[in-house]
């Protein structure tokens, strides 16, 4: 007879992998690949359908205060109305930067001309040799930056030609946000780990946009000003557009630096932009390097490094506009991946601030699960 083996044996063996681990490391990777370029050929939709999301989740807390006074109809058409004003500000906004810039190059032209002759000439002077400079020279034209600003202002009109589905997705998902809180609360109490990692991730996207806003408007205001005094054409228009760049994460202010620099160089020459690019970049590195990750870092829980390959990363995916969604999107993808697992939260140091996490989850404790679903 054979024998059978205890079941003391039996409970003692260590379980078999079904696959070993490299093998399921590559498959996890090719997963990764496969579910990334799905994302690239959806870049359009996505990018739409996701600043939709952020821009219901931005205007939610005012629907809820609306709600409290007024029949939640009425709070919803609020809602909306500011959200379509908002949109068509910041279209309105980009498109009369980038036309302005654009229709002012042409009137400096003859300036243009005299800052490249005189370039030439002190280059000659260094004993450069006339097929350099020439080859130097050949591509600084007017005319082809000019082509850039319409090529970019082309761009601008396309991304609004999906303002038409943001908009009718934007009313589908506000008027569904007014009853999200119920069933949040419904699958609460099935799944509670997951409901409580969505809570914080509208959370930290709406202390996130609140942050950048805040940010924005101080960079704003100063560079306005700054521009101003030093005599730049257009500085209010310059202004607003570092307040939207401010949104794009660490390059953004390197954005909104190239017009009034282009415009300082061919309004008072070299010294001019000199200065700008001095002024923007020490308003800019105090504020936007050295404060507004410090404090973005605190209010979301992430760190720096996360941040800026959270910026490479998206608008690689989704291409411009996931440089302005980078950081919400970081933020979902941790909710799902990271903070809804209980398996995964060994990962949480690695993409999130512990202590700040320590104190929210703190918080929640202190707070009834009915309270923290409405406030989402």
């Amino acid at each position: 007879m054979s024998e059978t083996p205890s079941n003391g044996r039996t409970a003692g063996r260590p379980a078999k992998r079904l696959l070993p681990r490299g093998l399921m490391v590559l498959l996890g990777v090719a997963a990764v690949v496969i579910i990334v370029a799905g994302l690239q050929g959806a870049a359009d939709i996505l990018g739409a359908t996701f600043l939709t999301l952020v821009l219901t989740i931005a205007v939610h807390p005012l629907h809820t205060l609306l709600a409290r006074t007024v029949p939640s109809w009425l709070a919803t058409i609020v809602c909306l109305i500011v959200v379509y004003l908002g949109l068509v500000a910041l279209a309105m906004t980009l498109v009369v930067s980038a036309a302005r810039f654009g229709s002012l190059l042409p009137d400096y032209e003859q300036r243009f001309d005299e800052i490249i002759g005189g370039l030439t000439d002190r280059l000659a002077a260094l004993g450069i040799a006339e097929k350099q400079l020439h080859a130097l020279t050949s591509g600084l034209d007017l005319s082809k930056l000019s082509s850039v600003v319409t090529a970019a202002l082309s761009g601008v009109l396309g991304v609004a030609s999906n303002l038409v589905f943001i908009i009718t997705l934007l009313l589908f998902m506000t008027i569904d946000g007014s009853t999200f809180p119920r069933y949040l609360r419904a699958a609460g109490k099935i799944r509670p780990t997951i409901v409580t990692a969505l809570i914080d991730f509208s959370r930290s996207t709406r202390r996130y946009l609140l942050v950048s806003t805040v940010f924005g408007l101080v960079v704003a205001v100063l560079d306005t000003t700054a521009l101003a005094i030093l005599g730049v054409p257009e500085p209010i228009l310059w202004g607003l557009l570092a307040l939207l760049t401010n949104y794009i994460p660490n390059i953004g202010f390197l954005i909104g630096l190239l017009p009034p620099a282009v415009l300082a160089l061919l309004d008072g020459g070299v010294g001019l932009m000199l200065i700008v690019i001095v002024v923007y970049c020490v308003i800019n590195l105090i504020i936007q390097s050295a404060i507004q990750p410090k404090v973005v870092g605190d209010t979301v829980g992430l760190s720096t490094t996360l941040t800026f390959m959270s910026l490479v990363f998206w608008s690689w995916v989704i291409g411009p506009l996931g440089a302005v969604l980078a950081i919400p999107l970081s933020l979902l993808v941790r909710a799902v991946l990271v903070d809804a697992d209980p398996r995964s939260r060994w990962l949480g140091p690695l993409v999130a601030n512990r202590e700040l996490r320590t104190r929210d989850t703190k918080a929640k404790e202190r707070t009834p699960p009915s309270h923290s679903v409405e406030a989402t």
